[in-house]
């Protein structure tokens, strides 16, 4: 099965929410894992379930890191706000770099996300 992670900022959750519910119907394909906010928003807001890890301060990315390096992940949509300080800015840096690392696809802006998903979603049905 497919495996995405699903992780925003703070100022993009609702950017990813809408996101989430406009390919609902796809996302129920996928095993999803997401960050600790992140994936309860989204499970508030949709039938989806989700595995939920830390929030992105608490560890969360690097959590989702680790699923990268050991081959687990199979995407990430990462909604990044690129005008505000993180706090814990060396986690994120650390997961973008060990996307491209291990070849792992990253969108950062909705528009890369719905082309991922898209993709994501085509490579699964040339499998079958």
């Amino acid at each position: 099965m497919t495996r995405v992670a699903l992780v925003a900022h703070d100022e993009k959750k609702s950017e990813m929410i809408e996101l989430v519910q406009s390919n609902e119907s796809l996302l129920g394909t996928f095993d999803i894992i997401t960050t600790g906010t992140t994936g309860k928003r989204i499970m508030e807001e949709t039938s989806l379930t989700v595995e939920r890890k830390e929030s992105g301060p608490q560890g969360g990315d690097t959590q989702i890191g680790s699923e990268v390096v050991d081959g687990r992940i199979d995407g990430i949509v990462f909604l990044r706000d690129p005008l505000t300080a993180q706090p814990h800015e060396p986690d994120i840096s650390a997961l973008l770099r060990i996307c491209e690392v291990h070849d792992v696809p990253l969108a950062t802006a909705r528009t890369g996300a719905e082309y991922l998903l898209d993709g994501l979603a085509n490579d699964d049905e040339s499998e079958c």
